[in-house]
Protein backbone atom coordinates (compact mmCIF):
# COMPACT_ATOMS: atom_id res chain seq x y z
CA UNK A 1 0.00 0.00 0.00
CA UNK A 2 1.19 3.52 -0.82
CA UNK A 3 -0.36 6.78 0.36
CA UNK A 4 0.53 10.47 0.15
CA UNK A 5 -0.87 13.50 1.94
CA UNK A 6 0.25 17.11 1.62
CA UNK A 7 -0.11 18.80 5.00
CA UNK A 8 -1.85 22.15 4.38
CA UNK A 9 0.83 24.76 4.93
CA UNK A 10 3.30 21.96 5.67
CA UNK A 11 5.14 19.15 3.97
CA UNK A 12 4.46 15.97 2.00
CA UNK A 13 3.84 12.84 4.06
CA UNK A 14 4.39 9.50 2.29
CA UNK A 15 3.58 6.07 3.73
CA UNK A 16 4.31 2.59 2.42
CA UNK A 17 3.27 -0.65 4.10
CA UNK A 18 1.94 -4.16 3.63
CA UNK A 19 -1.32 -5.62 4.92
CA UNK A 20 -0.93 -9.01 6.56
CA UNK A 21 -3.76 -10.88 8.30
CA UNK A 22 -5.80 -7.71 8.64
CA UNK A 23 -2.99 -5.65 10.17
CA UNK A 24 -0.50 -3.04 8.94
CA UNK A 25 2.94 -4.58 8.45
CA UNK A 26 6.40 -3.23 7.58
CA UNK A 27 5.24 0.38 7.89
CA UNK A 28 7.60 3.05 6.51
CA UNK A 29 7.11 6.82 6.81
CA UNK A 30 8.89 9.25 4.47
CA UNK A 31 8.59 12.83 3.26
CA UNK A 32 10.18 16.27 3.13
CA UNK A 33 9.22 17.16 6.71
CA UNK A 34 11.60 17.81 9.62
CA UNK A 35 11.75 15.50 12.61
CA UNK A 36 13.98 15.51 15.69
CA UNK A 37 15.45 13.34 17.07
CA UNK A 38 16.27 11.16 14.06
CA UNK A 39 15.28 7.93 15.75
CA UNK A 40 11.75 9.25 16.32
CA UNK A 41 11.14 8.02 12.76
CA UNK A 42 11.72 4.45 13.97
CA UNK A 43 9.34 5.06 16.87
CA UNK A 44 6.61 6.18 14.48
CA UNK A 45 7.15 3.21 12.16
CA UNK A 46 6.96 0.81 15.10
CA UNK A 47 3.82 2.47 16.48
CA UNK A 48 1.85 2.04 13.25
CA UNK A 49 3.12 -1.45 12.44
CA UNK A 50 0.67 -3.98 13.83
CA UNK A 51 -2.37 -1.70 13.97
CA UNK A 52 -5.57 -3.25 12.58
CA UNK A 53 -6.44 -1.96 9.12
CA UNK A 54 -9.79 -0.76 10.51
CA UNK A 55 -8.02 1.80 12.74
CA UNK A 56 -9.28 5.26 11.82
CA UNK A 57 -7.09 8.32 11.27
CA UNK A 58 -7.52 9.59 14.82
CA UNK A 59 -6.58 6.17 16.25
CA UNK A 60 -3.42 6.07 14.13
CA UNK A 61 -2.58 9.62 15.20
CA UNK A 62 -3.01 8.67 18.86
CA UNK A 63 -0.64 5.71 18.46
CA UNK A 64 1.97 7.93 16.80
CA UNK A 65 1.66 10.62 19.45
CA UNK A 66 2.03 8.10 22.27
CA UNK A 67 5.19 6.68 20.71
CA UNK A 68 7.01 9.99 20.27
CA UNK A 69 9.87 10.56 22.73
CA UNK A 70 9.68 13.49 25.12
CA UNK A 71 10.73 16.70 23.45
CA UNK A 72 10.28 15.40 19.90
CA UNK A 73 10.01 18.19 17.31
CA UNK A 74 7.75 17.78 14.25
CA UNK A 75 7.91 20.50 11.60
CA UNK A 76 5.63 20.26 8.58
CA UNK A 77 4.32 16.96 9.97
CA UNK A 78 1.59 15.99 12.43
CA UNK A 79 0.46 12.65 13.86
CA UNK A 80 -2.92 13.34 12.23
CA UNK A 81 -1.22 13.65 8.83
CA UNK A 82 0.27 10.18 9.27
CA UNK A 83 -3.20 8.84 10.02
CA UNK A 84 -4.69 10.55 6.99
CA UNK A 85 -1.96 9.23 4.67
CA UNK A 86 -2.53 5.68 5.93
CA UNK A 87 -6.30 5.88 5.48
CA UNK A 88 -5.90 7.30 1.98
CA UNK A 89 -3.55 4.45 1.11
CA UNK A 90 -6.06 1.88 2.31
CA UNK A 91 -8.88 3.34 0.22
CA UNK A 92 -6.57 4.19 -2.72
CA UNK A 93 -7.87 7.76 -2.64
CA UNK A 94 -7.15 9.91 -5.70
CA UNK A 95 -5.43 13.28 -5.74
CA UNK A 96 -6.25 16.59 -7.44
CA UNK A 97 -4.55 15.63 -10.71
CA UNK A 98 -6.54 12.40 -10.97
CA UNK A 99 -9.61 14.39 -12.05
CA UNK A 100 -10.47 16.62 -15.01
CA UNK A 101 -11.36 20.02 -13.55
CA UNK A 102 -13.37 22.99 -14.77
CA UNK A 103 -13.25 26.61 -13.66
CA UNK A 104 -16.46 28.63 -13.86
CA UNK A 105 -16.51 32.43 -13.63
CA UNK A 106 -19.69 33.69 -15.20
CA UNK A 107 -22.24 36.49 -15.15
CA UNK A 108 -23.46 38.04 -11.93
CA UNK A 109 -26.63 36.46 -10.55
CA UNK A 110 -28.66 37.01 -7.42
CA UNK A 111 -27.45 35.60 -4.09
CA UNK A 112 -30.36 33.13 -4.19
CA UNK A 113 -29.25 31.92 -7.61
CA UNK A 114 -25.68 31.49 -6.38
CA UNK A 115 -26.93 29.30 -3.54
CA UNK A 116 -29.17 27.31 -5.87
CA UNK A 117 -26.30 26.80 -8.32
CA UNK A 118 -24.22 25.41 -5.46
CA UNK A 119 -26.83 22.71 -4.85
CA UNK A 120 -27.39 21.95 -8.53
CA UNK A 121 -23.70 21.70 -9.45
CA UNK A 122 -22.80 19.65 -6.36
CA UNK A 123 -25.62 17.25 -7.18
CA UNK A 124 -24.43 16.87 -10.76
CA UNK A 125 -20.84 16.18 -9.73
CA UNK A 126 -22.12 13.54 -7.30
CA UNK A 127 -24.16 11.97 -10.11
CA UNK A 128 -21.19 12.01 -12.48
CA UNK A 129 -22.95 14.42 -14.85
CA UNK A 130 -20.38 17.22 -14.36
CA UNK A 131 -16.62 17.31 -13.92
CA UNK A 132 -15.25 18.46 -10.56
CA UNK A 133 -15.46 22.24 -10.62
CA UNK A 134 -14.20 25.46 -9.08
CA UNK A 135 -16.71 28.32 -9.39
CA UNK A 136 -16.01 31.96 -8.61
CA UNK A 137 -19.17 33.79 -7.54
CA UNK A 138 -20.40 37.07 -8.94
CA UNK A 139 -23.63 38.61 -7.62
CA UNK A 140 -25.77 41.60 -8.48
CA UNK A 141 -26.94 42.71 -5.02
CA UNK A 142 -25.63 42.71 -1.45
CA UNK A 143 -26.78 39.96 0.89
CA UNK A 144 -26.26 38.33 4.25
CA UNK A 145 -25.90 34.57 3.78
CA UNK A 146 -26.66 32.68 6.99
CA UNK A 147 -25.66 29.09 7.70
CA UNK A 148 -28.10 26.22 7.39
CA UNK A 149 -28.53 25.87 11.15
CA UNK A 150 -28.33 29.49 12.26
CA UNK A 151 -31.22 31.36 13.82
CA UNK A 152 -32.42 34.20 11.61
CA UNK A 153 -33.35 36.44 14.52
CA UNK A 154 -30.10 35.78 16.39
CA UNK A 155 -27.79 36.50 13.44
CA UNK A 156 -29.35 39.36 11.49
CA UNK A 157 -30.68 42.80 12.39
CA UNK A 158 -33.51 43.11 9.82
CA UNK A 159 -33.70 46.89 10.15
CA UNK A 160 -29.95 47.30 9.69
CA UNK A 161 -29.93 44.91 6.73
CA UNK A 162 -32.77 46.80 5.04
CA UNK A 163 -31.18 50.18 5.72
CA UNK A 164 -27.95 49.13 4.02
CA UNK A 165 -29.66 47.31 1.15
CA UNK A 166 -28.86 43.74 2.19
CA UNK A 167 -31.08 40.82 1.26
CA UNK A 168 -30.99 37.87 3.69
CA UNK A 169 -30.70 34.30 2.37
CA UNK A 170 -29.90 30.86 3.81
CA UNK A 171 -27.42 28.35 2.34
CA UNK A 172 -27.39 24.54 2.59
CA UNK A 173 -24.04 24.33 4.43
CA UNK A 174 -23.44 24.98 8.11
CA UNK A 175 -21.17 27.60 9.64
CA UNK A 176 -21.60 31.30 10.28
CA UNK A 177 -23.09 34.29 8.54
CA UNK A 178 -21.36 35.86 5.53
CA UNK A 179 -21.93 39.55 4.83
CA UNK A 180 -21.61 39.75 1.06
CA UNK A 181 -21.40 43.46 0.33
CA UNK A 182 -21.12 44.25 -3.37
CA UNK A 183 -17.47 44.31 -4.43
CA UNK A 184 -16.16 43.67 -0.92
CA UNK A 185 -15.63 39.90 -0.85
CA UNK A 186 -14.37 36.99 -2.95
CA UNK A 187 -16.40 33.79 -2.78
CA UNK A 188 -15.61 30.47 -4.43
CA UNK A 189 -17.21 27.04 -4.44
CA UNK A 190 -15.65 23.65 -5.05
CA UNK A 191 -17.87 20.81 -6.27
CA UNK A 192 -15.97 17.56 -5.81
CA UNK A 193 -16.62 13.82 -5.59
CA UNK A 194 -16.36 12.35 -2.10
CA UNK A 195 -13.50 10.13 -3.30
CA UNK A 196 -11.18 13.17 -3.32
CA UNK A 197 -11.41 13.42 0.48
CA UNK A 198 -11.66 9.72 1.25
CA UNK A 199 -9.73 8.69 4.33
CA UNK A 200 -9.73 12.19 5.76
CA UNK A 201 -11.49 13.36 8.87
CA UNK A 202 -14.07 16.07 8.31
CA UNK A 203 -11.65 18.62 9.79
CA UNK A 204 -8.77 17.44 7.60
CA UNK A 205 -10.89 17.81 4.48
CA UNK A 206 -11.39 21.51 5.18
CA UNK A 207 -7.66 22.11 5.30
CA UNK A 208 -7.04 19.93 2.24
CA UNK A 209 -9.65 21.65 0.06
CA UNK A 210 -8.45 25.14 1.00
CA UNK A 211 -4.73 24.50 0.59
CA UNK A 212 -4.68 25.75 -3.02
CA UNK A 213 -6.01 29.15 -1.98
CA UNK A 214 -3.37 29.39 0.76
CA UNK A 215 -0.77 28.88 -1.95
CA UNK A 216 -2.39 31.61 -4.06
CA UNK A 217 -2.41 34.02 -1.12
CA UNK A 218 1.23 33.31 -0.33
CA UNK A 219 2.14 34.02 -3.93
CA UNK A 220 0.66 37.49 -3.34
CA UNK A 221 2.93 38.01 -0.35
CA UNK A 222 0.36 37.17 2.34
CA UNK A 223 1.53 34.84 5.10
CA UNK A 224 -1.76 32.93 5.02
CA UNK A 225 -2.44 30.05 7.37
CA UNK A 226 -5.28 27.63 8.01
CA UNK A 227 -6.95 27.90 11.43
CA UNK A 228 -9.12 24.89 12.34
CA UNK A 229 -11.93 24.24 11.85
CA UNK A 230 -12.68 26.49 8.90
CA UNK A 231 -10.81 29.82 8.95
CA UNK A 232 -8.20 31.26 6.58
CA UNK A 233 -6.11 33.83 8.41
CA UNK A 234 -3.22 36.25 8.01
CA UNK A 235 -0.85 37.70 10.60
CA UNK A 236 -3.33 40.41 11.61
CA UNK A 237 -6.56 38.45 11.64
CA UNK A 238 -9.12 36.41 9.77
CA UNK A 239 -9.25 36.65 5.97
CA UNK A 240 -12.14 34.29 5.39
CA UNK A 241 -14.02 31.17 6.36
CA UNK A 242 -15.23 27.98 4.69
CA UNK A 243 -18.24 25.69 4.97
CA UNK A 244 -19.16 22.27 3.61
CA UNK A 245 -22.17 20.19 2.68
CA UNK A 246 -21.97 16.52 1.72
CA UNK A 247 -24.78 15.07 -0.35
CA UNK A 248 -26.01 11.49 -0.14
CA UNK A 249 -25.12 10.91 -3.81
CA UNK A 250 -21.39 11.46 -3.18
CA UNK A 251 -21.13 15.13 -4.13
CA UNK A 252 -19.26 17.44 -1.77
CA UNK A 253 -19.76 21.21 -1.68
CA UNK A 254 -16.93 23.24 -0.16
CA UNK A 255 -17.23 27.00 -0.38
CA UNK A 256 -15.36 29.90 1.19
CA UNK A 257 -15.76 33.65 1.46
CA UNK A 258 -12.70 35.91 1.76
CA UNK A 259 -12.81 39.57 2.73
CA UNK A 260 -11.50 41.87 0.01
CA UNK A 261 -12.60 45.05 1.78
CA UNK A 262 -14.67 45.73 4.89
CA UNK A 263 -16.92 48.37 6.40
CA UNK A 264 -16.68 47.46 10.06
CA UNK A 265 -19.39 49.87 11.19
CA UNK A 266 -21.83 48.51 8.64
CA UNK A 267 -21.04 44.95 9.75
CA UNK A 268 -22.08 45.73 13.31
CA UNK A 269 -25.32 47.31 12.09
CA UNK A 270 -26.28 44.40 9.81
CA UNK A 271 -25.17 41.40 11.88
CA UNK A 272 -25.91 40.59 15.49
CA UNK A 273 -22.44 39.56 16.64
CA UNK A 274 -22.73 38.69 20.31
CA UNK A 275 -20.20 38.86 23.07
CA UNK A 276 -20.14 35.08 23.38
CA UNK A 277 -18.89 34.66 19.80
CA UNK A 278 -16.17 37.25 20.33
CA UNK A 279 -15.14 36.01 23.76
CA UNK A 280 -12.69 33.40 22.47
CA UNK A 281 -11.28 35.62 19.72
CA UNK A 282 -9.25 37.97 21.91
CA UNK A 283 -10.98 41.08 20.61
CA UNK A 284 -13.98 43.19 21.49
CA UNK A 285 -14.73 44.11 17.87
CA UNK A 286 -15.82 41.86 15.03
CA UNK A 287 -14.33 44.27 12.51
CA UNK A 288 -10.91 44.01 14.16
CA UNK A 289 -11.01 40.25 13.64
CA UNK A 290 -10.94 40.67 9.86
CA UNK A 291 -7.81 41.40 7.80
CA UNK A 292 -9.04 42.23 4.27
CA UNK A 293 -7.11 41.46 1.09
CA UNK A 294 -7.29 44.94 -0.38
CA UNK A 295 -5.19 46.49 2.40
CA UNK A 296 -2.71 43.60 2.34
CA UNK A 297 -2.08 43.50 -1.41
CA UNK A 298 -3.08 46.85 -2.93
CA UNK A 299 -4.54 44.84 -5.81
CA UNK A 300 -7.99 45.02 -7.31
CA UNK A 301 -10.51 42.30 -6.58
CA UNK A 302 -10.29 41.19 -10.23
CA UNK A 303 -6.51 40.88 -10.06
CA UNK A 304 -6.69 38.69 -6.96
CA UNK A 305 -9.33 36.47 -8.56
CA UNK A 306 -7.13 36.00 -11.62
CA UNK A 307 -4.26 34.90 -9.35
CA UNK A 308 -6.61 32.44 -7.66
CA UNK A 309 -7.67 30.95 -10.99
CA UNK A 310 -4.09 30.79 -12.24
CA UNK A 311 -2.91 29.00 -9.11
CA UNK A 312 -5.76 26.50 -9.32
CA UNK A 313 -5.00 25.81 -12.99
CA UNK A 314 -1.33 25.20 -12.24
CA UNK A 315 -2.14 22.71 -9.48
CA UNK A 316 -4.98 20.82 -11.16
CA UNK A 317 -4.73 21.37 -14.92
CA UNK A 318 -8.24 22.86 -14.88
CA UNK A 319 -9.88 24.20 -18.03
CA UNK A 320 -12.36 27.04 -18.34
CA UNK A 321 -15.93 25.78 -18.49
CA UNK A 322 -19.50 27.04 -18.57
CA UNK A 323 -22.75 26.53 -16.71
CA UNK A 324 -25.22 24.88 -19.07
CA UNK A 325 -28.67 26.23 -19.84
CA UNK A 326 -30.36 23.32 -18.08
CA UNK A 327 -28.19 23.86 -14.98
CA UNK A 328 -29.37 27.47 -14.86
CA UNK A 329 -32.96 26.28 -15.33
CA UNK A 330 -32.63 23.77 -12.49
CA UNK A 331 -31.21 26.50 -10.26
CA UNK A 332 -34.05 28.88 -11.12
CA UNK A 333 -36.54 26.19 -10.11
CA UNK A 334 -34.74 25.74 -6.79
CA UNK A 335 -34.94 29.48 -6.19
CA UNK A 336 -38.68 29.30 -6.76
CA UNK A 337 -39.31 26.24 -4.59
CA UNK A 338 -36.64 26.59 -1.90
CA UNK A 339 -34.11 29.41 -1.67
CA UNK A 340 -36.60 32.17 -2.40
CA UNK A 341 -39.21 30.97 0.08
CA UNK A 342 -39.95 32.29 3.56
CA UNK A 343 -40.20 28.70 4.79
CA UNK A 344 -36.54 28.03 3.93
CA UNK A 345 -35.28 31.38 5.15
CA UNK A 346 -37.01 31.03 8.52
CA UNK A 347 -36.65 27.28 8.99
CA UNK A 348 -34.62 28.15 12.08
CA UNK A 349 -36.49 31.25 13.37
Amino acid sequence: MHGEYKVPGGKLVVVDFEVTDGAIADFRLAGDFFLEPDDALDDINAAVTGLPVETDASGIAAAVRAALPDGAQLLGLTPEAVGTAVRRALVTAPGWRDFDWEILHEKAVSPRMNLALDEVLTTRVGEGRRRPTLRIWEWDESAVVIGSFQSYRNEVDPAGAAAHGFDVVRRISGGGAMMMAAGQIITYSLYVPASLVQGMTFADSYAFLDDWVLQALRSLGIDATYQPLNDIAGPSGKIGGAAQKRLANGGVLHHATLSYDIDGQMMTEVLRIGREKLSDKGTASAAKRVDPLRSQTGLTRAEIIERFKGTFRSLTGAEDGAISADEYEAAEELVRTKFGTEAWLHRVP
